[in-house]
């Protein structure tokens, strides 16, 4: 982020003498203080918040009556560019202790993915070309047959995300049809997303079975009319239902469909090969049980990028590649090589293939070693205390697993110290438990340590014998950033 403290008071110095004539555009663009917000923000949106601000000026009473002075005007012009660098994608430190976070990215990606398909997306590729005969070829490369040996699935295909997945499937399988859903499973996931709303947008009719608690396999049975082309369970991605509950066998229900009704599954969470959930059914285990096609995430347990995965019987994964909508909801090169490269590491057992979870969760004294490090570098700053992580992003709602978090002795309010966190240059996001501030150990990452120590030496110790700037870099760039500018 641009430090205005440094910009401004180094590079030229202001008048304080009111002006009740504002200076042209161009000549406010061309001034220092403004190179760093026209490097990271771009020259017309500068050029707008500069416009803005002045027209904002000359209509206000207190600028007709005692007009302003250049400091006052570079730092309401300041305020604004800093508002919408603020907006930019930018990295940031999760304290919170999930894992795959909804609003923070979700899953981060292994970096030495990210490295092996450097060139691979800075040049050109084989994405549509077949290197055998020189013609075009399909999109999936490697992707079904490295799918086939994860999960015993008889071909897949690769979407932007598991939302595209079912809406394509019901799409393709369901359109003008019936679809049968149990009660208990007709979930909405985040952002308003809801089962009988995607069925009803992709032409499906929604059959309700069973109850809130209990579905059995005679109740998908009894539904079964003329108009069933569908039978969907669905995963609860971000609930539990404890207590008096049944679901059927999904063997049990394979079993008696009629060869023609599909029996598709939307696992979500995308579990694989993955050991610290042994009550969650993999995909592969789905497949063995009898279902034709089952939906999942690719960026959650899996720990790829964002997508849809689809896999299942070969003759109805060629129906969903033919449909037109799948043009609409093909991935980009970058998520194919990104899985490609991941599904390689993974079928090896090589950690490049395992997702946060699963990296984080075989290791927890890695855990423990970053609040030990953190308690060394600010003696004094926190007490370490038990909590728990979640692995998130509507996986896995009823898993909680211990893990340290470090409670922050600081006297601010625990809301204003949260804020304080959260507009450091490299934003950290905490939480609150009884009025204290936690970072919990699970979702720091290794390569964040450095700068949260860094930045929290500042925060939290601000006594005379700390450094008054520290490193961040950002954008390919070291940037000195003011303990006024905190």
């Amino acid at each position: 982020m641009p430090n205005q403290s440094q910009a401004s008071a180094t590079d030229h110095q202001p008048s304080t003498q009111p002006n009740f004539r504002l200076p042209q555009v161009e000549l406010l663009l061309q001034q220092a203080f403004l190179a760093p917000y026209i490097d990271s923000l771009s020259r017309p949106l500068v050029t707008q918040v500069v416009r803005e601000t002045l027209s904002e000026l000359r209509q206000s009473e207190g600028f007709r009556t005692t007009g302003i002075d250049q400091t006052c005007l570079e730092a309401q012009i300041i305020a604004r560019c800093q508002r919408l660098v603020r907006q930019r994608q930018t990295r940031l430190i999760n304290a919170t202790g999930t894992l795959v976070h909804t609003n923070l990215g979700r899953s981060p990606l292994n970096a030495e993915l990210w490295d092996e398909v450097r060139e691979l997306n800075t040049g050109y590729n084989n994405l549509e070309l077949d290197l055998a005969t020189g013609k075009r070829g399909g999109r999936k490369g490697l992707i079904s047959p490295l799918l086939t040996s994860l999960t015993q699935a008889e071909d897949s295909l690769v979407v932007n995300n598991n939302a595209a997945s079912l809406f394509l499937l019901l799409q393709e399988m369901a359109k003008g049809r019936e679809v049968i859903v149990s009660r208990g499973e007709q979930i909405q996931i985040g952002g308003g997303f809801r089962i009988p709303d995607i069925l009803a947008l992709s032409g499906a009719t929604l059959v309700e079975v069973g109850t809130t608690n209990i579905t059995t396999a005679k109740d998908y049975l009894d539904a079964i009319t003329e108009q069933t082309a569908l039978v969907l369970m669905v995963h609860r991605s971000n609930f539990a239902i404890r207590g008096f509950t049944e679901s059927p066998d999904i063997g049990e229900v394979a079993r008696a469909l009629p060869d023609h009704i599909v029996l598709a599954v939307d696992q979500g969470s995308g579990l694989t090969t993955e050991t610290f959930a042994p009550d969650e059914t993999s995909v592969r285990q789905y497949l063995k049980a009898g279902a034709d096609l089952v939906c999942y995430s690719g960026d959650k347990l899996l720990g790829g990028p964002q997508c849809g995965i689809i896999g299942g019987r070969a003759d109805l994964i060629k129906r969903l590649e033919k449909h037109p909508m799948m043009r609409t909801f093909r991935p980009s090169r970058i998520v194919y090589a990104l899985l490609e490269r991941l599904l390689i590491h993974k079928l090896n057992k090589s950690p490049a293939g395992d997702g946060i979870a699963q990296r984080t969760l075989s290791n927890p004294a890695a855990m423990q070693g970053r609040a030990e490090r953190l308690m060394a570098a600010l003696p004094d700053c926190f007490v370490q205390v038990p909590a728990q992580l979640v692995v998130g992003g509507g996986t896995l709602p009823d898993e909680f697993y211990p893990a340290p978090a470090l409670a922050c002795l600081d006297s601010r309010p625990a809301q204003q110290l949260l804020d304080a966190l959260r507009e450091l240059p490299v934003p950290v996001i905490a939480t609150v438990r009884q009025q204290q501030v936690l970072l919990n150990m699970a979702s720091l990452l290794e390569d964040d340590m450095d700068v949260l120590i860094s930045q929290l030496k500042t925060l939290l110790k601000p006594e005379k014998d700390i450094e008054k700037t520290i490193e961040i870099p950002q954008a390919g760039h070291p940037l000195s950033i003011s303990r006024e500018a905190l």
